[in-house]
């Protein structure tokens, strides 16, 4: 009933880790390198996972070189767009390869 509400979803799933990984371009601008989010587990004990982590594209070509030449590049300005991934469906994305993490939940 009530639990199932797609609106509930993201309340149920519990506390997520989300990644913001950031490098130096080329040209030595800081920009995003991806954007990840994963599940905590709710069981007691050491945890290994890995993340596929993303990048937002920009929509057209000359923005693309835009981007390049201005080291401004697209990426997200709130972390719920990554951790929930409401409105992400519209949003062009390139897949950017994995991170691999390891926490304890007590």
């Amino acid at each position: 009933p009530c639990c199932q509400s797609p609106s509930h979803s993201h309340f149920l799933a519990g506390p997520q880790i989300v990644l913001s990984v950031y490098g130096p371009d080329f040209f030595g601008h800081d920009v995003v390198r991806g954007y990840g989010a994963v599940h905590v587990p709710f069981v007691p004990g050491r945890h290994k996972r890995t993340i596929a982590m993303f990048v937002p594209e920009s929509s057209s070509r000359l923005q693309q070189f835009t981007s390049w030449f201005t080291g401004r590049r697209p990426e997200f300005t709130d972390p719920k767009v990554v951790a929930q991934g409401e409105g992400r469906e519209v949003t062009r994305v390139r897949s950017q390869g994995f991170v691999t993490i390891s926490f304890n939940v007590m």
